[in-house]
Parts: C-alpha cells; structure tokens; sequence
C-alpha cells in the first residue's frame, strides 16, 4: 500500500482544483468587504530590460513566453542550489543531477548539474549569468552545457526562463530557451542567512551559512558595492540508509541487473574449458557443470551482498552480487560561492561596472568495492590444480571477482568557476548602450583516492598466491593491496570563454502604439578547452579506470563572431510586431544566419495573444569533435545472438559489454526552427491564465545511437558491434573463431537524423487576495507534451520518449508545480507539489525460458509535496521552518537499465525521503 494520501492527486485534478481556487475569487462578491485588492500607489513607468529582447519596455508581457522564479519563491521551497531551482520547472526534463551521476571508474562528467529544457538536450539550452554566458562545464563528455554550481545560487534575485527558442537574440545554441540567472544588481546594509536540514531516516543533512554585505547607492554616493559569500555541505546518503531499497525488492525483481563480479570470485570458463570439465565429471552445488560461469563455492556465496541467485547474472551455478546493498544514492558535497559587484557613476551620466563570481563545487562519490576481470593459470585455482587436461586445451582462467579487501570505490571531483566582467552602460545622444568584457573559466579535477589499485600488481599478487580471490587473503596480501591503493588526480580539464559583447538601443518613428525600436549589436568570443589525464592513467594500469585512447593530452579552441539586430514594432495599441536576425560565424563550422519573427495582439485588456518563429543552429562542440576515445561498458544487458547460443542463460549472455565512445571532427552542425502560439487571459485583477503552444524540430541532430537501441535492432546496427569471431585484427580484441560474444561496442557521434518536439505550457496564478484570515494566493505552472521523438539515424523510423523511458531517460507527458500561498502579518505558509505523470519503463531484458523480453512494467506516477512556514519576528529577524517530501513518498520502483543506481531512476527522483529544514535570516540596516 502507498503511503502517500495524496496518491490520487492527478494532474486533470490540480488544473481544476486551481483554476476553482482562482475563479471563486473572481465570482464572489458577496465576500467583497472582507475580500479586497490594495490600490497600487502611483509610480513612475520605467523601461526595464526583459529576457527575450533586447529593447526595454515598459511591459512585462512580450511576444515571447516566459516564466519568473522570484527569490521569494526560492525561500519558500526550501531550496538552495541553482540546481534544485529548475528541479522545480516542469519546462525542464532530462537534466543531469548529482544522484544521476552516480557511478564508478572513469564517468567524465561526474559532478555535472545541468539543465535541459524540453528534454532535447543540455546541448540546447542556453543558460545565462546576468544576460552573459559563462565557461561550459570543461570535462569531455556527451553534453555541453554551463554547471549549475557555478551559479551563485544565493545571490539569485530571480531566474527568468524564456520557453522559446531565442537563437536570434541571445545565440545559436538557445534553440530549446533561455535560462537567465539574475543577481542582486545593489544592496546596501548587510545580513546573514543560515540553514539546517535533515533527513528523517538519516542522511543527506544539508547545513548553508550566506553574508551579504554592500555599501552606497547610486542616488546619494554615486556607486555601490555589495558581495555574496555562501557555503554549503550535503552529506552522503547510502543504500544502507534507506528502508525503500529493500522495499524494491531489488534481487527478486532485477536479477539480471546485478553483478556477476563476486566475493569469492567467480570463474568463467572458455566452452572448451566448461566442456572437458564437465566430460571429466565435474559437479557444481552436486550438479554436473553445465553454465560457463562457475563458483565452487555455491550456494554459499558469502552473504548478504553476495547472492546465490540463479536468476542473476551469476547464473545457477556460480554467485551474483547486490552492489545495491554496498554504493551511495546521493555523494558527500561542498560547495562555496562569492559574487561580487560594484558600480560607479562617472561623468556624463554613465555608469562602469564590474562583477566577479567564483564557485567551487566537491563531490565525493563512493561506489561499490572493486570489480576485477584477470587470468590465472588453471594451478591457481584449487578445485582445478588437478585437471591437467586444461594444459592442453587452455590453461588461463579467466577470475571475475570482488575486490571488498580494498573497500569501496572512492572519488573526489572538484569543479571550480571564475567569471570576471567589466563594462559600462549609458546614453549617447539618443542611443542606450552597454558594452562588457567578460572572462570565464571551468577547472575540473578528477581524482581517485580510494579502491582503485594498480591492476598488474594485483594480478601479480594473486598468481603469487598472496591474495586469495576466493576467501580472505592473508596479513601479507592486505598490506599488498594497501600499499597498491591509487590516490591520483587522473584527470584535469579546463575551459575558458573569453568575450567581448556591446549593444545599443534607441527610439526611432512613432507609430500607432508607440515608438518604434531598434537594438543593435554583437560578440566576438574564444572558446578553449584542454584535457590532461595523468600519467598514471595513462599508463592504463588503475583497475576499474581505463585510459582515454591516444596517450596524449588535448587543447582544443575556436574563435566566434556574431552581430545581431532586433525591430520592436507597436503598429497600433493592440498590435506589435518584434523582428530579429542574428549572424554567427563559428571558427572551422561555417556561419549562419537565424531570423526571428514574434507577434503580441491586446485582443483586450483581458485577453493577449502572442506568436513567435525562429530558427535555430548549433555547432557542435569541441567535445563533440575532439575528445579523446572514451572506454566505459553498458548496464548489464542481454546480446541476442550470443543468448541464442546459449539458451538465453543471462549467466552467459547479460553483461555490462564494453563500449568505446568516439568523437567525430566530421560533424555538421545541428539545425531547427520552432513557433509558438498563446495566449494570456486575465478576467480579473486577482488572477490570471495563460497557455502556450511551442513546436521544436531539429535535424542533423548530433548524437550517439543507445547501447540499448543498437542491441534491440540488431539486424540494422550490427556493424557497430564487434565481436570477437570478427576478422583477425580487430584493435583491442583478441580473434576466436569460435566466440560470438561482444569484445565492444562503437558509440560514435554523428549527424543521426531529426528530432521533434511539442508540447503546452499552462500558467495558472491567483495572488493578493486579501480576506479576513489573511492574504491568499496560488499558481501552477505545468508542461503537457505532445509529442517528443528522434531517429536513430536518417533513414531509421522516429523513436519516442515521450512517456517511454529509452536510453538515457523519460520525457514524462505531464509535469507540473503548484503552490499555494497564505499570509497573515508576521506568518506566512507555503504548500507546494511537484507532479510526474507515470510512464512506460525501460522493458529491455532478454527472459531466460524462451527468449522473450520480461513482463512490462509502468513506472508510476511520483508525487511529493512540501511544507513551509515563515515568520517575522522583526524587521530585523525572519524564520521559516518547512518539510519536504511531507508524506516521505519513496521513488517509484524502475526496471531502468541506464544508470548506476538500480530499481528507480534517479535523475529525476529524490530518495533522501522525508526531509526536515529550518533557516533565518537576519538584517542588519
């Protein structure tokens, strides 16, 4: 039974129950004398500068759909990370995470946080610092794309999220959006912020300390000054530390997902080896010998982390391991921050600037201990000393143990960010004008500290008969293995943005709804990364952390010019118009030109409705074209032509096969054009709907086909499988004729093929509704797709996401965050929901009897809500207290068989359960 109350709640269910909240304070007059809206006090209309354009104005409302996360919104969720900040936009889906990144031996791009809008790609979203860009997160990898840790996440005055593609106005690669962080522009006065959490069962507590400090204002002084200092540590949470991973009942329901690396270590054996031992009468657990993997020691398999399960990887006749009882769902964190921004007024009426950000981000992961692949001559084995037989036929024995002796894997990844900017604004005759320099950097380092051993020396040491791979080894052989424990920054990447920007805006003819505008400007920027992996690693000797191909270092740069110019058009006071066009020339790609075209119509004052269309390009990054070869290996999957020969026993067939991932200099570089139509309903005062239709196709989409994909079809990507009874020759593989199985798999970028996405947008909002128990207010913000699929390859049928987990993720059909708000002079609550709608696992598995895939599973529908309290104790002195995860709703169960973690999937779900918090701030003026 779920122990969630509220596990009926659908998302029909929270439009309506919203939009009734809403129209009941439209339609009751009766309550008027209670129920009244404050008169605004006059103000002075000022032209503000809104994501989307260039050109000010004096509306919010544009062409162009966006939503804004205030920094009221941000305290009252109980969030405190950039990351967790578009956790909370249902607009973002697929977006990397700390628990996704969760793995072992060599991820490039570990301690990533990213976001990714419409779920078409990280690559595709365009994420901005105060209109600026910064440095991508420099570890090669699949996906480009600024770290959210590099946001100052405490200095965040609001995000605002621009839901449609804005390569003409802001860059090529902003096809899916545009995501502005914007920073406190002055403060004066200073005030501190701390914050306390912990999880109910444990883990994952969460303890932030922020000053804020600044000094002058524009008005009286002629400049301001002001800084942000933040630090943040999360602690670990391990599998052990949560009930629901037993609940998932993880051995039973994902045999074929564990591990047939075990402590004491399995045997696999050649047929021919398996062969004449079972001629010579073999027994196994009193049976006669019949799988290739084998352990003498089954069904005692040296529990609870190492099962007999003949279901498993290990098979009936050998052991299979649960590394979910022994790895972390959530790494050990650190994260320090600092913005810094001044600003002076100098002669003429113009303003200099200069902002400075600095980020370190830490993350220590810790997977499960050590798994070793290694051959020993058959004598070192002491069931098969006797059998002299295997002189003849092949005396090497092939070991897949567990290395538990050296305690689990242990990792330290550090991302540190710098961002410098200098630049100055102000009015020329009839032109606005700002132009900056802007300095940016990403340094990652990769080190492994713990678990990792050199692997020569191991092997050595268990030919030596001094480590025992089948029982525990003596006091001679753990201080070999201590003594040949890595602890070596085996990787280091770097990458720098270096830009110079400028624009200028200015009023030209009046027309029928105003003045018409005109913006005008350009970049010019150097993109450089390089990638130094050490000597060690390169030497291709630390278990479990294999060496990139090629040996040497990389350093990779491209220069990128741009100039753009944008038309704002009030033809009348109903009708406006705004045309863009943006040209780009990107160094050794090619250039482009990418128009713009947007329409906003006051059909009245209750009613708006706006258009846009654009196209959109993105050259492929230097990742994409240089990086070097990347080894790595799939979840454990089943191969169907080697399960034929087999009689689809998964102890044969289902392993985590190599991969090799390659970049492509070749490449073309993605093009799209996408639209939108909506429209903004405003009945009342109090409230207000509006609902956007958005439409984004790309081509040539630069991608890698899923291991999944090509060993579910087989019959058409074959050729990108090599298996060992393949020609002589093969790199890396050593030829048998006799042996089908997989020696590795080629994941290559290419241009695939198209890419289609659609969807709604639906924005509810109620707010100031002022009654005799206080003041009320509530909001949804909610994503139905449509339609979300790619090809594989050009001429390949499209393969949808939506509502299907494939490869790498799910686009779910419907996500949605609701908040209802309450305020009573010093208190306030806040009640919260984040929704995703249920959807079609990952149902790839070979089944053992007859070949089939496994029984279906849905994922279901996830849903958890959050409580917060705030209280103002003075002027001076706030304090809020909140839980999230209020009815500790575990994750659902999932079959998914991409990441790490087993049995739920854990780029979009928070395992820490129920989770308590408690923050104040205090100000000093």
């Amino acid at each position: 039974m779920s122990r969630d109350p509220t596990r009926r709640f659908t998302p029909i269910g929270a439009a309506c129950a919203t939009v009734i909240a809403l129209a009941a304070g439209g339609t009751q007059p009766a309550l008027a004398q209670d129920m009244t809206v404050a008169a605004a006090p006059p103000t002075r209309v000022e032209r503000i500068e809104v994501t989307g354009s260039r050109i000010k104005r004096t509306e919010d409302e544009g062409a162009l759909p966006m939503q804004t996360i205030t920094r009221e919104d941000i305290v009252k969720s109980g969030v405190t990370t950039a990351a967790e900040v578009m956790r909370n936009l249902s607009a973002n889906s697929g977006g990397l995470s700390d628990g996704g990144s969760i793995n072992t031996g060599g991820y490039d791009q570990k301690g990533f946080n990213s976001a990714n809008l419409r779920g078409i790609g990280t690559s595709s979203t365009l994420v901005l610092l105060n209109g600026r860009r910064m440095a991508n997160f420099a570890s090669p990898g699949d996906d480009a794309g600024v770290d959210l840790n590099s946001i100052p996440a405490a200095a965040i005055d609001r995000v605002e999220v621009l839901l449609d593609g804005a390569s003409a106005i802001y860059g090529t690669d902003a096809i899916s959006g545009v995501i502005n962080f914007i920073t406190r522009r002055d403060f004066t006065g200073a005030e501190v912020d701390v914050y306390i959490g912990d999880s109910q069962e444990g883990g994952a507590g969460k303890r932030t300390a922020t000053v804020t400090a600044g000094f002058g204002t524009l008005a009286e002084n002629g400049f301001n000054v002001f800084g942000v200092f933040d630090v943040q540590r999360t602690d670990a949470l391990s599998t052990s530390q949560r009930s629901f991973i037993k609940d998932l009942k993880i051995p039973e329901r994902l045999p074929h997902l564990l591990s047939g690396y075990t402590n004491p270590s399995n045997i696999y054996l050649s047929k021919a080896q398996r062969n004449y031992l079972r001629d010579q009468g073999l027994l196994i657990n009193g049976e006669p010998i019949s799988n290739q993997t084998i352990n003498f020691l089954a069904p005692d398999c040296n529990p609870p982390a190492n099962l007999y399960l003949p279901g498993g990887t290990g098979g009936s006749q050998a052991c299979t391991y649960d590394y979910m009882r022994d790895t972390e769902l959530y790494p050990k964190t650190e994260k320090i921050s600092f913005l810094g921004r001044g600003v002076t007024e100098i002669a003429g009426g113009h303003e200099l600037f200069a902002e400075i950000a600095l980020a370190r981000a830490r993350s220590w992961y810790v997977g499960s201990t050590a798994r070793v692949t290694g051959t020993v001559d058959y004598t070192a084995v002491p069931w098969l000393k006797d059998y002299s037989g295997l002189e003849d036929i092949d005396p090497e024995i092939e070991l897949d143990m567990r290395l538990d002796e050296a305690g689990r894997r242990e990792s330290e990844l550090t991302s540190t960010a710098q961002r410098y900017v200098v630049g100055m604004s102000g009015s020329i005759g009839d032109w606005d004008y700002e132009w900056a320099l802007n300095h940016s950097v990403n340094d990652v380092a990769d080190r492994d500290t713990h678990g990792y051993v050199l692997y020569n020396e191991l092997i050595q040491g268990i030919e030596d008969g001094i480590i025992n791979p089948f029982g525990k080894s003596s006091a001679e052989g753990l201080a070999l293995i201590d003594s040949i424990q890595v602890n070596d920054t085996v990787r280091r990447a770097r990458g720098t943005m270096d830009s110079v920007d400028f624009q200028a805006n200015r009023s030209l003819a009046k027309l029928g709804g105003g003045a018409l505008g005109l913006a005008i400007g350009g970049e010019f920027r150097r993109e450089k990364n390089t990638f130094n992996p050490s000597a060690l690693l390169m030497s291709d000797n630390i278990n479990n952390d294999f060496a990139p191909e090629g040996g040497t270092a990389t350093s990779d740069q491209r220069r990128v010019a741009a100039v753009f110019g944008e038309l704002r058009a009030p033809l009348t006071k109903q009708l406006e118009l705004q045309f863009a066009a943006r040209f780009d020339h990107y160094e050794g790609v090619g250039n482009t030109a990418n128009p713009k075209i947007g329409a906003r119509y006051l059909v009245s004052p209750q009613v708006l409705l706006r258009s846009s269309f654009g196209t959109g390009f993105r050259a492929p990054s230097m990742n994409d074209l240089y990086r070097p070869t990347r080894y790595s290996s799939t979840s454990t999957l089943p191969d169907p032509v080697y399960c034929a020969t087999v009689d689809n026993n998964y102890a044969d067939c289902a392993w985590n096969w190599d991969t090799r991932h390659y970049s492509n200099d070749k490449l073309k570089p993605e093009r799209s054009h996408q639209f939108s139509l909506g429209t903004v309903f405003t009945p009342h005062p109090l409230w207000s709907v509006s609902l956007d239709y958005w439409n984004i196709q790309k081509r040539d989409v630069i991608s890698e086909i899923g291991d999944d994909v090509i060993l579910a079809n087989l019959d058409r990507y074959e050729p990108l499988v090599h298996r060992y009874n393949e020609d002589e020759g093969l790199d890396g593989c050593e030829y048998d004729a006799d042996d089908p199985g997989i020696c590795y798999i080629e994941l290559r970028k290419e241009n695939r093929g198209r890419q289609k996405a659609s969807g709604l947008d639906i924005v509810v909002e109620f707010k100031g509704l002022k009654t005799g128990y206080g003041v009320f207010g509530a909001r949804m913000a909610g994503t139905w797709m449509i339609e979300s699929k790619q090809q594989p390859d050009r001429n390949a049928a499209f393969i949808s996401n939506l509502g299907r987990f494939v490869t790498d993720g799910v686009v779910q059909r419907w996500r949605h965050r609701l908040t209802f708000d309450w305020e009573r002079g010093p208190f306030s609550l806040t009640l919260g929901n984040t929704f995703y709608s249920g959807y079609d696992d990952q149902n790839s598995a070979i089944n053992t009897d007859d070949g089939s895939v496994v029984a279906k599973n849905r994922v279901k529908a996830y849903s958890l809500w959050d409580l917060s309290g705030g209280y103002e104790v003075s002027k001076a002195l706030s304090l809020r207290a909140g839980v999230q995860n209020l009815f500790d709703t575990p994750p659902p169960y999932s079959n998914q068989a991409y990441y790490f973690i087993s049995g739920y999937d854990p780029s979009y779900t928070d395992p820490r359960g129920r989770f308590f918090y408690v923050s104040g701030r205090y100000q000093f003026r």
